[in-house]
């Protein structure tokens, strides 16, 4: 991506010219990687949590399944540390898997005592299985709601805490850097306008970028923001080819795009086609609990012989209280759609749902921009490798969240109180009178992302998109707007060059990255990492 239509910062601004606060720890982002990262911060720092909509409208708010770990009798580290690499592949890191996964009973064990109430059999914790997992070891609230139980617990722990302080509905534009380390951060909000922020250490915890594509899970606040305003600082980042599907998105005509869990499959759903026919046993004997990958490129194919834009889960074979008592909450979605989810069959077709690149981070969650830190999806880990295993995603923001703000913290108290803010600016550039249809702009690089940077992709595809986005971002990145509307667009747009940059390099097929000119999986030319710096 050419640095002359990528510039540093977004917006003009000048430090004589706008507010300034100070405080120890700058928490980017609201979801349970931020809100665990701020609990991790010594109570004697100052903590300051920017997000970008309400403390309780994120990505960790609407996760159905539940959050997987060594839970149960019959589990063992070893068994969840195999199934995550079958699962990612040879990308992952097995260090970082083996920690995540021993730190899974302690995490979760936190959450509990923070009054976070998971279902339970008795006295029990009710564990169930999800695709690509040996074993019942998925911890879920609420049935079908348990990221909102488990954010409505943490929150509320977050706002008991008087040194966490968070500011809601405000936008973050730009990390501030100087002598290459990181020193604060240009915010705006519609109250105060721009404001500056220095901090000690920051801990960049923004989710991910579903929302590039038409089809997808993701909150409309899920625009890639953290990895843009990282890459435009200098930060490095990681395997942006591995966007992962979810196979089945609640699919009617007009209606937002609802994730219907994959717990359902692990209930026992089966996915069949337009004919009633079951299919997956015709693609993989794991059949249903298949990892996503292989269930999304199913359902793909599947749609295509059959020439109909959906397939559905169907549920009339299981026992219906048992249905309606696990899953209330997608029963009362598909309600107000007329569908009783013990009779009829739920329309689905695969979405994007979950970003495995991101920016490179240590066991810790250090970046490579000094003082920056992340945690949870904004990061490449090494937890995941090529594809996510179902219901690690949280586990990953608790155990990250938690090294991150520890870690950040150790490091702010190092610093005096007395740091200065630097010298920084950055002038206005004259705009074109030209009006742009930015509504229009995000549609169309929607569409063209789902076509073309989909489950599926191939060459002449890729290139076609790159050359699309790129003249795009020949117009749109050098302007410079005036509130969020524009700033989510360029982000995205920045964004989507660096995945298609990266599905265009990795010519092959592994985990969540298919390429159709390239099926097999290639280790002699391409089991490592593809890596991006600006």
């Amino acid at each position: 991506m050419s640095s002359t239509t990528t510039p540093r910062y977004l917006v003009p601004f000048h430090r004589k010219q706008v507010p300034h606060f100070f405080t120890d720890v700058r928490v980017i982002g609201g979801g349970l990687a931020g809100l665990r990262a701020a609990l991790g911060v010594s109570p004697e720092l100052s903590v300051l949590v920017i997000t970008k909509d309400g403390l309780s409208h994120s990505n960790s708010a609407q996760a159905q399944g539940g959050i997987a770990g060594v839970l149960g009798p019959d589990d063992r580290v070893e068994d969840h540390v195999t199934d995550t690499i079958l699962a990612g592949g040879s990308l992952c890191d097995k260090d970082v898997v083996a920690m995540v996964v021993r730190e899974s009973s302690e995490r979760i064990g936190e959450l509990i005592s923070w009054g976070t109430n998971f279902d339970r059999s008795g006295v029990r914790l009710a564990l169930t299985r999800e695709a690509g997992h040996g074993r019942h070891r998925i911890a879920h609230a609420l049935g079908d709601a348990t990221g909102k139980e488990i954010i409505r617990a943490v929150v509320n722990r977050v706002v008991q805490s008087p040194h966490i302080e968070p500011w809601e509905n405000t936008f973050v534009l730009d990390l501030l850097t100087h002598n290459g380390g990181c020193r604060g951060a240009l915010v705006w909000n519609p109250q105060h306008g721009k404001t500056l922020i220095w901090a000690k250490q920051t801990i960049l915890c923004t989710g991910g970028t579903g929302q590039v594509y038409r089809e997808t899970t993701n909150p409309d606040i899920a625009t890639g923001d953290g990895m843009a305003i990282a890459y435009r600082a200098g930060a490095e980042l990681r395997d942006m080819e591995f966007m992962q599907f979810h196979p089945t998105v609640l699919y009617i005509a007009g209606s937002s795009r609802n994730l219907i869990t994959e717990a359902m499959r692990g209930e026992g759903a089966y996915l069949i086609d337009r004919t009633g026919h079951r299919f997956m046993p015709d693609y993989d004997q794991r059949a249903e609990l298949a990892p996503r990958d292989v269930v999304s490129w199913a359902i793909v194919s599947q749609m295509e012989k059959t020439q109909y834009p959906n397939v559905y889960l169907d549920l009339t074979h299981l026992d219906p209280d048992m249905v309606r008592g696990r899953f209330p909450g997608i029963a009362t979605l598909c309600q107000e759609f007329d569908l009783d989810i013990t009779r009829d069959r739920i329309p689905v077709r695969p979405g994007a749902h979950y970003m495995i690149g991101g920016l490179v981070v240590d066991r810790h969650g250090r970046t490579t921009v000094p003082d920056l830190w992340a945690a949870g999806e904004v990061t490449a880990s090494g937890l995941h490798g090529a594809n996510r295993l179902a219901s690690n995603s949280l586990l990953e923001a608790l155990v990250y969240g938690a090294h991150a703000g520890e870690e950040a913290s150790r490091e702010a108290a190092k610093i005096d109180d007395n740091f200065c803010a630097p010298m920084l600016e950055n002038p206005g550039v004259k705009q074109s009178s030209e009006p742009l249809d930015l509504a229009d702009i995000r549609n169309s690089l929607k569409s063209l992302m789902w076509r073309n940077v989909g489950v599926r992709r191939n060459a002449d595809e890729l290139a076609e998109a790159a050359e699309n986005i790129g003249r795009w971002c020949r117009y749109v990145l050098p302007r410079q707007f005036a509130d969020p509307t524009g700033w989510e667009l360029q982000n995205m747009l920045c964004v989507a060059q660096l995945m298609i940059r990266a599905a265009l390099q990795r010519e092959e097929t592994r985990g969540c990255h298919v390429r159709t000119d390239f099926p097999n999986r290639d280790d002699e030319h391409w089991n490592h990492h593809t890596n991006f710096r600006r």
